[in-house]
């Protein structure tokens, strides 16, 4: 009889400035459910209803979101508002407790690289997440304006590139489709 191999999670990151990033991550953890293993993932900045949050309902107990923003859409800068620094750091505690857990597969942390570039977390704060990442799980980092530093620590990189988009021409979010 053949021997199940053991598994070796990685870091994965998906950057950049076009569409999918939170697509491919939620790829990943719909496969994984798939395979009945458990994923949590912790949405930065976004405290508004997206599909997926009804969709992850299907794949419970595999599927777990949970949001660390404010309700409605962020207007997020370089300076940022003391509730959305606070919402974060709760939410990088809580991504760290789910994910030393053992209890989940893959632990993904959406959004993360655009929290740290509007500086409601610290490159040092993730790079400390990441340090403490056990050998079995599977850790995705999305958002633009992933750090030099993500990208040297990661196994896995890939870059959204955008060429084309209608968001230029007007069109706004469409439930389904970008929410």
């Amino acid at each position: 009889m053949k021997e199940k191999k053991e598994f070796k999670g990685y870091i994965q990151v998906y950057t950049g400035n076009g569409k999918g990033k939170t697509t491919a991550a939620l790829g990943v953890a719909f496969r994984a459910a798939g395979h009945k293993q458990k994923v949590y993932i912790g949405q930065f900045l976004k405290g508004q209803m997206y599909g997926e949050l009804l969709s992850a309902k299907s794949f419970s107990p595999y599927i777990t979101i949970d949001q660390f923003g404010r309700s409605g859409f962020i207007h997020v800068t370089k300076d940022p508002d003391e509730e959305d620094i606070k919402k974060a750091k709760k939410g990088l505690k809580k991504c760290l407790e789910a994910m030393l857990s053992e209890k989940y597969r893959i632990i993904v942390l959406d959004e993360i690289n655009v929290a740290v570039y509007f500086n409601l977390l610290t490159e040092k704060e993730v790079l400390e997440f990441l340090d403490q990442k056990p050998e079995k799980v599977e850790i995705i980092l999305t958002g633009r304006y992933a750090p030099a530093s993500f990208l040297k620590r990661a196994d896995l990189v890939t870059e959204m590139k955008e060429k084309k988009h209608y968001y230029k021409k007007g069109v706004k979010a469409r439930e389904g489709i970008e929410k």
